[in-house]
């Protein structure tokens, strides 16, 4: 993974970044230290009318449908410069507890949207369920198929562009898992392994409070 401040690749078991000291709990000092309840769209800034969110949460189904295993996320808000972006969209998929969401379903499986209108930049995090799958370069290329559209305003364009690239991208890493299984499972890290940076924290959206984590 890469840190959501200084942008660094640094290893997902490390407590802090160890370039530039980030972690959870500074997140947690800037947007709080709570669980934060929202729903799996959330359009805090206002960017949706009634018929636009209904394109928006069917774009969104369609992962859930085709990959029942995982969801994907949108939020949209005002959050300042970049570097307010990715330290947001890590926090949020550590701290959200997703009221539409079954509770079995972790945040390790979650991929965010996350968009700031105000400031023109977007970013996409994923749980660590999804490390052997994708990639920044995967995420980079989903946003790209948005950004054309959101710079003229059409959010709803730009969303569902980016999360039907992300599907073509999800549906051809299970191709490749299938013909190769092995280099899959190299690529999973055990949750024993994972550390303070990255733990879960949906606990008041779990059954049982058993711990776990969750990713960038």
């Amino acid at each position: 993974m890469r840190c959501p401040r200084c942008v660094q690749r640094i290893h997902r078991g490390a407590e802090s970044c160890p370039h530039c000291g980030f972690s959870l709990a500074e997140a947690d000092a800037r947007f709080g230290s709570d669980d934060v309840r929202v729903r799996t769209l959330t359009d805090a800034a206002g960017l949706f009318r009634k018929g636009e969110r209904e394109q928006v949460q069917e774009a969104m189904g369609r992962i859930s449908r085709r990959f029942p295993q995982l969801y994907a996320a949108v939020y949209t808000g005002a959050l300042g410069e970049m570097a307010a972006l990715r330290q947001f969209g890590f926090w949020l998929i550590n701290r959200a507890a997703f009221e539409d969401l079954p509770p079995n379903k972790p945040n390790a499986a979650g991929i965010l949207l996350t968009i700031d209108p105000d400031s023109k930049s977007a970013g996409m995090v994923f749980g660590y369920l999804l490390d052997p799958f994708l990639d920044e370069t995967d995420t980079f290329e989903c946003l790209s198929r948005g950004h054309a559209y959101w710079l003229e305003q059409r959010y709803v364009e730009g969303i569902t562009r980016v999360l039907r690239h992300l599907e073509r991208v999800l549906k051809k890493r299970v191709a490749q898992a299938r013909r190769d299984p092995e280099y899959f499972e190299r690529k999973v890290m055990p949750a024993a392994m994972l550390g303070d940076m990255v733990c879960s924290i949906r606990e008041g959206h779990r059954e049982t409070k058993t711990g776990g984590e969750v990713r960038k």
